[in-house]
């Protein structure tokens, strides 16, 4: 029997990107381009490097954690208590790009990081995609 109060939750999305993985590669990990799509950051492709997102409503602190260009990047995402892992993977396709977005973490009685992630994702992505079309 499982506990339901120590079970955390998960956001996940994908896309399908009419993009190929290096053009929407360049849009995860360039820092100009996440500024467009995500925030201001000081962001870099490097395991380790530690970084910040900065938006009107606060800031988020961030460590790279893993980086396979073209094919996965993940990163510590914590802000105001709650710690995460944003993870990115990008799938080829004969269209272009299968891109997964998966944020873990969400503790319970951390609903309202739960409905905001669900919320703010759908978001940044399309956001992305507007960025992508005009690359």
């Amino acid at each position: 029997m499982t506990d339901v109060q120590t079970e955390t939750r998960s956001v996940t999305l994908e896309r399908q990107l009419p993009h190929p993985p290096e053009k929407v590669w360049r849009a995860l990990t360039e820092q100009p381009l996440i500024d467009d799509w995500l925030m201001q950051s000081d962001f870099r492709p490097e395991v380790g490097h530690k970084f910040q997102l900065k938006a009107d409503w606060g800031m988020v602190d961030c460590e790279v954690l893993e980086v396979d260009p073209q094919r996965s990047l993940a990163y510590r995402w914590d802000a105001y208590g709650l710690k995460s892992v944003v993870t990115w993977t990008l799938a080829a396709t004969t269209t272009g790009t299968r891109l997964t977005m998966e944020q873990t973490g969400f503790q319970p009685g951390q609903d309202q990081f739960y409905q905001g992630a669900q919320a703010g994702w759908p978001r940044f992505l399309d956001a992305m995609e507007a960025v992508l079309a005009g690359l």
